[in-house]
């Protein structure tokens, strides 16, 4: 009996299993992704960072994701979904490690590297077990499969900041007055994260999940995707879903990158950082009440509708956080996160439809542009430095108000010319 065979034996019930196992997984990357909320405004004081540098954290770790996606996918075709969430786990728990010799050195530098390493390892889960949960159980069920796995990731971001707020902000009373302190209140939560990593790549490593023959699976080469004079990029759909990927990962990790300075300053709310940090939550915690909502709603309103009005008001909530002051500003930039919610899986679903065979090409395309989460808030750090945080959201309404064309406009599946 083949491995494959033997897997599929083992029925639903180490189904139910093998889900449960990767649940953890999602809830870990989504904590671990949104502790760089927390971690830019300390390594900011820390090693009297511009806002442009300190905006090099998100863009080390999501341009990891522009790296390491394709060589992950080939890695996972060779392994199988199983090894590479081992891999993966390990990788990231080496890249938490080095978190530790870095607050040792006090290289800003070395952090820069050890994120990299870190969101190597997030990448090549993510490449592993987005597919592995489809795929265990049955294909008409694998939407809400992967929602469901999908929430606890928006816990893990939800309890993230809070956390970090406590154990890495909480520990110094002034970041500028002793760098040696505050650089190591890193140390001891990337350890305990890396030893929660190595421990769960160890279990993985002797839990019986069912085994998936990946290196059969049908790809789309170079050739068959332009037998017919077309691929991917030929429909203009999906090159626009790109873009609305691209400004809308953007948009979403530039706020939340500065919601801790943008809470902290006298004319919004005046909080310290590791009280701010608690604010954080409810604005990625928005974001997993808003996907409940979402897929309740979504069953009766076309998808491009209801991306656009979600993406309407995002627009009009940024443009109340720049142009006021106080609880209205802050409350405002914090309900953004309900509103985008359904954004990054409406656009996907809408950027491969009508693809066909395609639609692997497309998938690749899509993933891509999630480098926005790199490049975007570089360049909100540039306005920011020169114009201030609060008038540096503006950017955010422009990606918005594009996400908004697109599910009106951009998403209307064309006859590729």
């Amino acid at each position: 009996m083949s491995e494959h065979q033997s897997g599929a034996d083992q029925g639903q019930n180490s189904y139910g299993f093998a889900l449960t196992s990767l649940t953890t997984l999602f809830f870990m990357w989504g904590l671990i992704t949104s502790l760089n909320d927390v971690l830019i405004p300390r390594l900011k004081a820390v090693f009297s960072l511009s806002y442009t540098e300190a905006m090099m954290i998100q863009f080390c770790f999501f341009f990891a994701y522009f790296v390491v996606s394709i060589p992950a996918g080939n890695l996972i075709k060779r392994i199988g979904y199983k090894s590479g969430v081992i891999v993966g786990l390990i990788v990231a728990g080496i890249g938490c490690i080095g978190f530790y010799s870095a607050a040792e050195f006090q290289s800003y530098n070395y952090f820069l590297a050890a994120l990299f390493v870190l969101a190597s390892g997030i990448t090549v889960l993510q490449v592993a077990a987005n597919p592995y949960v489809t795929i265990l159980g049955s294909p008409s069920t694998a939407s809400s499969r992967l929602t469901m796995t999908q929430a606890f990731n928006s816990l893990g971001t939800t309890i993230g900041p809070w956390l970090g707020g406590i154990l890495i902000l909480g520990t110094a009373t002034n970041a500028v007055e002793n760098a040696v302190t505050d650089a190591s209140s890193v140390q001891m939560p990337y350890l305990a994260l890396a030893g929660t990593l190595i421990l769960m790549a160890i279990i993985f490593s002797v839990l019986r999940l069912p085994s998936v023959d990946v290196q059969d699976e049908p790809t789309e080469s170079a050739d068959d995707a332009n037998d017919d004079g077309l691929s991917a990029w030929s429909y203009s759909h999906l090159v626009l879903g790109a873009l609305a990927i691209f400004v809308y990962v953007g948009a979403e990790v530039s706020i939340g990158s500065f919601l801790i300075n943008f809470l902290g300053e006298t004319t919004i709310a005046g909080l310290e950082e590791a009280d701010a940090a608690k604010y954080v939550s409810f604005y990625w915690g928005g974001a997993m009440v808003g996907r409940f909502i979402g897929a309740v709603v979504m069953q009766k309103v076309a998808a491009g509708k209801a991306l656009a009005f979600n993406a309407v008001a995002a627009s009009i909530l940024v443009a109340l956080t720049v142009f006021s002051s106080g609880a209205i500003a802050m409350w405002a930039i914090l309900l953004v996160g309900l509103f985008n919610s359904i954004m990054f899986p409406t656009i996907f679903s809408l950027g491969v439809a009508g693809l066909g065979r395609h639609t692997s090409q497309g998938s690749g395309v899509l993933c891509l542009a999630i480098v926005g989460g790199a490049l975007l808030p570089l360049l909100q750090g540039v306005l920011a430095d020169n114009f201030g945080v609060q008038n540096a959201f503006a950017l955010a309404i422009v990606c918005y108000v594009y996400i908004a064309y697109y599910g009106l406009k951009g998403s209307q599946i064309k006859e590729p010319s």
